[in-house]
């Protein structure tokens, strides 16, 4: 029997191996890495809205990655733009490991990471704190029956949305038709402005270069011939 983050699983597999081990171990000396014991009763993060103050030690706009895995974006984009601070957020701690490790070793000061489930997000992330989200190639979670776990159902929205400030960014990268056509109906109800759109990124006659940043799923997707679909939604506040 197993507790993890407050949850109690029972689970059935084989021994943990030395790599993985030793890199739970590696990730807990890197500066920038958080993995808090929390669940749905715990009280709201000490970090909730200091994350500026506390980690980056500066005012700029905060971006965030969901769904991180080896942080390709967090760390491509932090590199790219040091006016902006960057957190992966994921709750695989082998993945996370590599961004991570990539963050430390090359000293990128604007780039974090938060071993979290995201659905715990608002108890790390105040009103106003954040300024965009990316979706990089989320599970779309195709069973109607785990609509709510798409991280860009409604649900998930309404939580973005209270921590955007009066304007908020919302990418979605994804291989996944369906959950792209579900995240494009469902912003079809709200209010703010539909930036970019495109369901065959690679065949578009514009590429931003932020778009050609590939995380290890999109090379692997790529690679079997999947058409990749963007879209970037921009929220505003009455």
């Amino acid at each position: 029997m197993v507790f993890f983050f407050g949850i109690n699983f029972a689970i059935f597999t084989k021994p943990m191996g030395k790599n993985k081990l030793k890199r739970f171990e590696e990730i807990k000396t890197f500066e920038k890495v958080f993995q808090p014991v929390i669940d749905f009763h715990s009280p709201d993060h000490e970090l909730k809205g200091k994350w500026n103050e506390k980690v980056f030690f500066n005012d700029h706009p905060i971006v965030l990655e969901l769904g991180c895995g080896r942080g390709e974006y967090t760390i491509g984009m932090a590199q790219k733009y040091p006016e902006k601070n960057f957190i992966g957020i994921d709750i695989k701690g082998a993945r996370l490991w590599r961004g991570a490790k990539t963050a430390h070793e090359n000293n990128i000061p604007n780039a974090a990471f938060l071993r979290i489930r995201i659905e715990l997000i608002e108890k790390f992330f105040a009103e106003n704190e954040i300024s965009e989200i990316w979706l990089t190639f989320p599970d779309p979670q195709l069973r109607e029956s785990k609509e709510n776990k798409r991280l860009s159902s409604p649900h998930f929205l309404e939580k973005y949305k209270r921590m955007f400030g009066k304007k908020g960014l919302l990418h979605l990268k994804t291989d996944s038709k369906e959950l792209f056509d579900f995240t494009s109906d469902i912003l079809k109800n709200e209010k703010g402005i539909l930036k970019l759109f495109t369901n065959n990124l690679y065949d578009s006659k514009t590429v931003y270069v932020d778009l050609l940043i590939q995380t290890t799923y999109e090379k692997i997707f790529l690679k079997a011939g999947k058409t990749i679909c963007y879209l970037c939604y921009e929220f505003e506040k009455l």
